[in-house]
């Protein structure tokens, strides 16, 4: 599908799981060259950047959390930027690119100012919405730690394990999307300028503060999940020793019984208990037993 938005000169084509013919018209109205139309078309496994003398092309991944199961992935957009016209290319939905969207339709209808002397500064304000969208979702994750630490002090160890798991699984995938950001981001820096002009750095240093801003968040949860998936493991392992300890302590205490019921039960030609007085005096042995055993180890504060 392709949409157009045109604002004070300025052109935005989005193309949303375009087919091959769409691509194919794109590039020749806008003249670009066929062998960035087949990466447009394609899935490419790591982000980066081309600069071409009469626009920049750029392949960035951003992270995707479901609203619906809650599953995690990363999201491939294709950026290629001209002097006036800026052309996108996604093959999920994407919420922060239809807010964009929105966003620009406002915007050119209210005529309100914004900065769009070309078109790097629309790929500015797209690219802010990106990053704003990834710290969105970063903050519903900061939301599962925190109800995790709650129920991880509530005794709820065992349940959390997983949910631990998922909640670092999501951050990994978070990183995994960015992880080429920063190096891509610098080389487009240094080709903006040459291509849109030094008056533009003020935006591209902005550009890269969003980033940051964005990958400190990341490093920030990561650090809190690798606390509280210790301090877990800590009250596993604890309560893990707590009941070893007390099976143990009933080992412990009904083993006096054992013996004595075992040493009683073998048959040895005659009987050792003739009367129910004798019978009885064996069982207070056995519970004096086991008493002075439970002492013996609250003594030693084994217990």
């Amino acid at each position: 599908m392709i949409s157009k938005y045109t604002y004070k000169g300025l052109v935005w084509v989005a193309l949303e799981s375009p087919t091959e013919e769409e691509v194919m018209h794109i590039t020749e109205e806008y003249n670009i060259p066929s062998i960035v139309g087949e990466e447009m078309h394609t899935h490419s496994f790591q982000s980066k950047i081309d600069t071409y003398p009469s626009f920049i092309y750029l392949i960035l991944h951003f992270p995707h959390i479901s609203h619906t199961g809650g599953h995690s992935s990363e999201q491939e957009i294709d950026f290629v930027l001209g002097k006036n016209f800026i052309i996108t290319t996604h093959y999920e939905s994407n919420d922060a690119l239809h807010e964009f969207a929105k966003t620009f339709e406002v915007d050119a209808i209210l005529e309100k100012r914004m900065d769009v002397d070309h078109a790097g500064f629309l790929f500015y304000h797209l690219i802010k919405t990106l990053y704003t969208h990834s710290r969105y979702q970063l903050n519903e994750i900061n939301l599962l730690l925190k109800e995790s630490e709650k129920e991880i002090f509530e005794g709820k160890e065992g349940l959390m394990v997983a949910m631990i798991s998922n909640i670092n699984k999501t951050l990994l995938d978070f990183r995994q999307a960015l992880r080429f950001h920063k190096e891509v981001l610098a080389s487009f820096e240094v080709s903006a300028k040459q291509f849109f002009g030094e008056n533009f750095s003020y935006y591209l240093s902005i550009i890269q503060s969003e980033y940051n801003k964005t990958q400190t968040i990341l490093d920030g949860h990561k650090e809190i999940l690798d606390d509280l998936r210790d301090t877990n493991d800590s009250l596993l392992t604890n309560k893990t020793n707590q009941t070893i300890k007390i099976l143990t302590l009933i080992t412990f205490l009904i083993s006096p019984f054992t013996l004595i019921s075992s040493i009683f039960a073998m048959n040895m030609g005659f009987r050792i208990i003739n009367t129910p007085a004798q019978f009885y005096f064996v069982l207070a042995s056995m519970f004096t037993i086991s008493v002075l055993v439970f002492i013996y180890f609250k003594t030693r504060k084994w217990l």
